[in-house]
């Protein structure tokens, strides 16, 4: 699946079709953000096989924000069978990405 943007009204259908999920609250005024968007397509490419990357823009889809209670960008959720398993606020780098998730 690699790569997928969504919104409050796709997104339950997207992580559920998502065996392992790794989902970027993001907005497009983030600087942090940026700066962990090709981080984050670099492993989507890699892993499309095992992982879904996900993307999220907070000011688009505030519902799922509010939902996972988001309150700093960027966020990075890991899901598992639709479950949260891990979170990761702010700035990181692929390596450390894939440590904490176990990716």
């Amino acid at each position: 699946m690699a790569l997928i943007h969504t919104d409050d009204q796709k997104f339950k259908d997207v992580i559920a079709a998502a065996p392992i999920a790794l989902v970027d609250f993001y907005a497009d005024w983030c600087g942090p953000c940026k700066m962990l968007a090709p981080i984050l397509e670099e492993l989507a490419e890699e892993k499309a096989d095992s992982l879904t990357v996900v993307k999220v823009n907070v000011d688009d889809s505030p519902e799922t924000a509010g939902a996972f209670s988001i309150m700093s960008i960027p966020t990075v959720i890991l899901f598992k069978d639709g479950q949260v398993v891990d979170k990761l606020v702010g700035y990181t780098t692929k390596e450390n990405l894939i440590a904490k998730f176990g990716l």
